[in-house]
């Protein structure tokens, strides 16, 4: 929290103190997003039944997002609130794969 002294114009020097919440980093209104990257050591295979068992994404789907961290270098698989973002990439190191968070949707 911070606080700010203003003089009051055509006072007799009284002051006052205003109070103000600095915004937090990732409150809950925030956009996140999953970013999985290419990597040497997963088969593309794996990465599909990655996304296919964890995200609930059907075959085309995950093909789709797989052949996009295969080819561009990366794909967004995910999107939502803090918290939610955190938890999937945790999820996605936990099977092997390189990811991290960013903020917005793209």
């Amino acid at each position: 929290m911070s606080e700010t002294t203003t003089g009051v114009p055509g006072g007799a020097g009284t002051d006052v103190l205003e109070r103000t919440r600095p915004e937090r980093a990732g409150s809950v209104g925030d956009a996140w997003s999953t970013v999985v990257w290419n990597d040497p050591v997963n088969l593309m295979s794996y990465v599909s039944y990655v996304f296919r068992s964890y995200f609930g994404y059907d075959e085309a789907r995950a093909r789709t997002l797989m052949l996009r961290v295969h080819e561009e270098g990366r794909a967004v698989v995910s999107h939502g609130g803090r918290e939610k973002i955190e938890v999937d990439v945790r999820a996605m190191h936990g099977f092997g794969l390189w990811a991290t968070m960013q903020r917005g949707s793209a």
